[in-house]
């Protein structure tokens, strides 16, 4: 009994199969790029605050400022960004620091959309793939007149189940990937939220 070579059995999906391998490395890519940004972007330095409440306190904001530049975090740049409001209106500074975190998580998400379009669409190509597939099956089967023979139709419903199993696999592992990298950097934003909101209780002190 012949063994089933994946390779062989990728060969028989055509040129669908072709993009959907040049959609999942895109996606793995992405993925890693990502991962390594946000993963970044999320580390903590639990004396962050503290040391920014004394320098501020002692009035010291050339220090701050240094200090935010050398800890070069998302949250250390949008407190910087505060910082350098003070003496300002609180409203300007929150407003300052709200801003600075919309960008930040910009480009925290910046790829995602790609992603997620990844997820979404490799199926629908997997089963255009195979739609390509049965018009081939059947246009066989009408050219074939008497002389049917189901070797004639192996290669168009090879295509079409192939593909369709090549999109679903794509598919499901980028929408896995898009959801973990989501909520990574929700998990960011909820720590960029708690550092601002102690910031500007530290401001209104």
């Amino acid at each position: 009994m012949q063994e089933l070579s994946i390779l062989e059995l990728a060969k028989q999906g055509g040129w669908i199969m072709v993009v959907l391998a040049l959609l999942s490395i895109v996606a793995v890519y992405i993925f890693t790029e990502r991962f390594i940004a946000i993963r970044g972007a999320g580390r903590v330095d639990k004396l962050f605050m503290d040391r920014i409440r004394d320098y501020v306190k002692n009035n010291d904001i050339r220090s701050a400022i240094n200090y935010c530049r050398v800890t070069n975090t998302t949250t250390a740049r949008i407190i910087e960004r505060g910082i350098s409001r003070i003496g300002r209106p609180a409203p300007e500074i929150q407003a300052a620091i709200e801003n600075s975190g919309n960008l930040e998580v910009a480009l925290l998400e910046k790829r995602l959309p790609v992603l997620a379009t990844i997820a979404s669409g490799a199926p629908m190509i997997g089963f255009l793939g195979t739609v390509i597939g049965m018009v081939e099956a059947f246009w066989q089967m009408s050219n074939a007149g008497g002389n049917l023979d189901i070797s004639m139709l192996s290669s168009g419903i090879y295509q079409a189940m192939v593909t369709t199993v090549g999109g679903l696999i794509v598919g499901i592992i980028a929408l896995f990937a898009y959801n973990y990298l989501v909520a990574k950097v929700d998990g960011v934003v909820n720590e960029i939220e708690r550092e601002s909101m102690a910031f500007m209780d530290l401001i209104n002190e």
